[in-house]
């Protein structure tokens, strides 16, 4: 188990310290379970009354709020707490699963396949034709890497993953459990003589960047043709879906239960809300913000911030939902 003095801390965070503490600091907690050995965080006034009672020896707080740390504690100040927090659950975080062996016995790679140095291949994995994975990727037990798939250097793919062929993944990315990328696009039109529907092939692939990460049972489509494409640094959240042939720009986030139909563009830096939908062929363009369960019909101008459904500018909707609510009291 680590252990730290809070000098350790105060220096690993760069943050002034107030009062201070004897304990040996073993771990992170929230504020109200944690112990004597552990250390919470207060990023904002909502959690500051928990401090009191709360038995923790040492809180990260944020530099604007006023608090006093107590006989025998200590806080530290600095100027983001979420951001210290960070650099101190990566220093805690513990050694990812062992790999006693770097290629099991067990898993199935063909003989085309390139496999770069320092490769972790785990039980029950199947590694297609001409598949190729750069130096340092990690395969946990039972992922599927179809044939004439790609993945860059360092990167992970989690348990119960199928990579589809021709999907092109870059380096340092993560990919979680039971995600499924390149499945089909879902295209379909009525049959001309209207008895049922015709399926239209899917012939694309998906192109991913480099620093994504994909949360567990999410979906990427294969493109119609062309590529579906993820760029640099996007973080998608657990149950996205992504439709075929759409583009993300640099670093967008994509929360929990949300889904973009086909054809979708979003800029870079766009943040997308917990189960928001986007319609096929829309834009989103660059730092836009779509709020939690919206739906987005039209384009969305660079930077504006929307919501409701339909989604529209978030300060109308937010002065429609008042005048709603004072036509219920009356």
């Amino acid at each position: 188990m680590k252990s730290y003095c809070i000098d350790d801390i105060v220096s690993l965070i760069d943050g002034e310290l107030l009062g201070n503490t004897t304990a040996s600091l073993t771990g992170v907690e929230e504020i109200k379970t944690a112990n004597e050995n552990q250390i919470t965080f207060i990023g904002s006034r909502k959690y500051a009354k928990f401090w009191e009672e709360s038995n923790a020896s040492v809180a990260v707080v944020n530099s604007n709020l006023n608090l006093e740390p107590g006989d025998g504690r200590a806080m530290i100040k600095v100027s983001n707490a979420d951001l210290a927090m960070a650099k101190l659950l990566e220093e805690f975080n513990p050694e990812p699963p062992v790999f006693r062996t770097d290629i099991h016995p067990t898993a199935i790679i063909d003989e085309t396949a390139k496999i770069g140095a320092n490769c972790k291949i785990g039980a029950g994995c199947y590694v297609g034709k001409d598949v190729v994975l750069a130096d340092g990727v990690v395969l946990y037990p039972n992922v599927t890497i179809l044939d004439e798939t790609t993945i860059g250097p360092l990167s992970t793919i989690w348990s119960g993953t199928v990579v589809r062929e021709r999907t092109e993944i870059g380096a340092y990315c993560i990919i979680h459990s039971n995600v499924t990328i390149g499945a089909d696009g879902f295209g379909y039109r009525p049959a001309e003589n209207g008895q049922g529907l015709v399926k239209i092939p899917q012939i694309g692939n998906v192109v991913i960047g480099n620093a994504v990460e994909i949360g567990a049972n999410s979906t990427v489509d294969r493109a119609k043709f062309s590529s579906t494409i993820i760029g640099d640094g996007c973080k998608i959240d657990n149950l996205v879906q992504i439709g075929h042939n759409s583009v993300l720009g640099r670093s967008c986030i994509m929360a929990g239960a949300s889904g973009l139909a086909g054809s979708v563009t979003l800029g870079d830096g766009v943040i997308i809300g917990g189960s928001a939908s986007i319609k096929d062929h829309t834009t989103i363009h660059s730092g836009a913000v779509v709020g939690a369960g919206s739906g987005v019909m039209n384009d969305v101008a660079a930077g504006k911030t929307v919501l409701g459904y339909p989604a529209a500018d978030s300060r109308e909707t937010l002065k429609q939902w008042v005048a709603l609510r004072k036509l219920a009291k009356n």
